[in-house]
């Protein structure tokens, strides 16, 4: 891995307030991410992240207006090589398999968010997909995407 000299620009899509709020806090104890952007529906994540590029985009599965599936698959027909990590109140491999066919780079419980956000978004930026963990005893899932 070879170290990053500028921040990650990270954006927030999430229609809850206070999620976008803790997921600004933990960014900021845990490297050099930068938030560039927030949005609360799909509608908007989808105009702000062709506006802002930025190197991921945190995506929240379930959102008024466009679902972050839905939003996912739009930005990455504008962007193919955008990073998306769908975030979601389920863990159950149904969403992690529809976050995958809608072709996000990761997937992440918020239930598990705390431990494994950072992480998840250094890896996605060095071209690896990050799912997990689940409910399954499998636990975290890290492959090189080629």
């Amino acid at each position: 891995m070879t170290a990053r000299k500028k921040p990650i620009k990270v954006m927030l899509v999430d229609d809850h307030l206070v999620v976008r709020q803790s997921l600004r806090e933990l960014l900021k104890s845990n490297g050099p991410f930068a938030v560039v952007g927030e949005a609360q529906n799909g509608r908007d994540a989808v105009a702000l992240a062709a506006k802002l590029s930025p190197d991921v985009i945190l995506m929240d599965i379930s959102m008024p207006l466009l679902n972050g599936l839905d939003a996912t698959r739009e930005i990455l027909g504008a962007n193919p090589a955008a990073k998306v990590i769908i975030l979601s109140a389920y863990d159950d491999d149904a969403y992690v398999a529809s976050a995958s066919l809608a072709g996000a780079a990761g997937f992440l419980a918020k239930q598990n968010f705390s431990e494994t956000l950072a992480q998840a978004i250094r890896d996605v930026v060095e071209g690896c997909a990050f799912f997990g963990p689940t409910k399954r005893p499998k636990g975290t899932v890290r492959l090189k995407v080629i």
